[in-house]
């Protein structure tokens, strides 16, 4: 299907690429500092997301076989995650090509690299995000000897939460401890935990199934409401090596985020079917809608944002300096894709540039 139309417009793109190629081969390969050059579409993409509704588009596209659809020839690989920090590992192990993954992590695997070793290439999430406790804790302060959970030390939710108990004079006063999100739930009803800064849909599962009610929700702390929840970052030597690749997979991205912005009760229904495969069990329906109603699904990173995020985890204890951000974002794939679609460029915030 569609197979002179992806022959000239492959065409088209290599010619296009090669000066891309030519200019990224300066920057380095991501382990060794060689220059590496375009060898062309990769025989094998592999691919890291979590299983959260923050990470709809990629559960749409695989459902939906977006990304095979526009891959072709290479193969597209799967893997889950439950969190960050253990995603970055494998992308910096060099065993992930591709991740959707939280923007604070996404920081910390270019800051661990020194700047070498991924690159941001696009947005997926904006908000969806909430401190949710048990009906008692009404204000901050009512957090004081109380245990707080986030998924992960480090994820996006670890270092916001920890630099909001800062900024409220909590640090040292609330228990913060780490568990994997199915297992808060099920602390959060038996008592064992009393609150929780969670991605969808399990902010929505503890109040709907858990009787948690919302102390916060993420976007109040941010301009416009908007803030990088899930964005994508990619192994630079992937990216310098496939940028054909890369360009075909955000082909996939964008179709994803464009079918559910077009289609949201049968995207909702996709998101779920993959929810079920990866984790046994389907959410219920107000389960999806109220998670699906704290998102908005975006291929702009919020590159603007990054600045302050990377300043949040000094605040938030994770971090004694600011970890360097110039230079993370690579949009060049991207912005070619959406100038494919007619559609406008996204804004790179300075971090194209060290």
């Amino acid at each position: 299907m569609r197979t002179r139309t992806r022959l000239l417009t492959a065409t088209i793109a290599a010619l296009s690429l090669l000066a891309t190629a030519c200019s990224r081969a300066d920057e380095g390969d991501d382990s060794t500092g060689a220059a590496a050059q375009d060898k062309g579409p990769a025989a094998e993409l592999r691919l890291g997301y979590f299983p959260n509704v923050t990470h709809a588009p990629a559960l749409i596209g695989l459902e939906k076989g977006l990304f095979e659809e526009e891959l072709g020839d290479t193969e597209l690989t799967r893997q889950e995650f439950n969190a960050g920090p253990t995603e970055v590992s494998a992308l910096l192990g060099g065993s992930l090509d591709i991740g959707f993954i939280g923007s604070g992590p996404a920081i910390n695997a270019y800051a661990k690299s020194k700047g070498e070793v991924v690159r941001l290439i696009s947005g997926v999430t904006s908000g969806g995000a909430q401190l949710v406790v048990k009906p008692d804790i009404r204000t901050p302060a009512d957090l004081a000897g109380k245990t707080v959970v986030t998924p992960q030390l480090g994820n996006t939710q670890d270092v916001a939460l920890k630099k909001w108990l800062a900024d409220n004079d909590l640090t040292g006063k609330v228990e913060v401890t780490n568990m994997e999100n199915a297992q808060t739930l099920d602390a959060f009803r038996g008592g064992n935990v009393q609150a929780a800064w969670l991605p969808e849909p399990w902010s929505s599962r503890l109040v709907l199934e858990a009787g948690a009610t919302v102390l916060l929700d993420e976007e109040e702390l941010w301009p416009d409401g908007r803030f990088p929840t899930t964005v994508v970052i990619v192994r630079t030597q992937f990216l310098n090596e496939h940028p054909e690749t890369v360009r075909a997979f955000l082909r996939g991205l964008v179709a994803s985020i464009d079918y559910a912005n077009e289609n949201t009760a049968d995207a909702q229904a996709a998101v779920n079917t993959q929810l079920e495969a990866l984790t046994g069990k389907a959410l219920k329906p107000e389960v999806i809608e109220r998670a699906w109603s704290n998102i908005s699904l975006t291929f702009d990173p919020i590159a603007g944002e990054f600045k302050q995020l990377a300043q949040d985890q000094v605040t938030a204890g994770i971090a004694e300096t600011a970890p360097e951000v110039a230079g993370f974002a690579d949009l060049t794939e991207l912005n070619a894709v959406l100038e494919e679609a007619g559609k406008p460029a996204v804004d790179a915030g300075g971090l194209d540039k060290k």
